[in-house]
């Protein structure tokens, strides 16, 4: 870990809590819908993690708090800050590009990534995935339509997935 001090914010959400980590950029390290502050840490990139936080707003908590009240685009404009191989990367940002109400399988997302036999790296990607609902991994389902998992429930995914189909 290193020695940078985080920004995090909790904030109350119909699906239950949300705690966002922030870097010192405002740039979105990891968030999650729980009450375990460690929990949500330790699914940031080791060499992003930092070994303190303190609580402050974030750009992230607004935005978060945006979408909840009905703007989904307002989670598109915020930053994030994830390290992994070029093609976790890739598909970090190929994630952000799904739209609200229009998932895609796990299948069509690994053709999206230019890897259409790598079904299972397109899963991984998602599963690694640190900063839910910003890197919306949730817009991503099976192949026969069901949910498949998610870090933070299904409940939780398939709450996104019918707040965003109703807009």
């Amino acid at each position: 870990m290193n020695e940078n001090v985080a920004h995090i914010e909790h904030v109350d959400t119909p699906d239950g809590p949300l705690i966002v980590i922030a870097d010192a950029a405002d740039r979105v390290l990891a968030a999650g819908w729980s009450r375990d502050e460690l929990a949500v840490a330790r699914r940031i990139h080791p060499a992003l993690r930092p070994s303190t936080w303190v609580p402050a707003r974030t750009a992230a908590g607004a935005a978060a708090r945006a979408y909840y009240a009905g703007d989904l685009a307002a989670i598109d404009a915020v930053a994030v800050a994830q390290r992994g191989t070029a093609l976790q990367e890739a598909g970090w940002a190929a994630l952000r590009a799904i739209a609200p109400g229009a998932p895609l399988s796990y299948r069509e997302f690994a053709i999206e990534l230019g890897a259409p036999r790598a079904v299972r790296a397109a899963a991984s990607i998602c599963a690694r995935n640190a900063p839910a609902l910003f890197v919306p991994c949730h817009r991503v389902l099976r192949a026969d339509g069901t949910l498949g998992g998610y870090a933070w429930g299904t409940d939780i995914k398939r709450a996104l997935l019918e707040r965003e189909s109703a807009h």
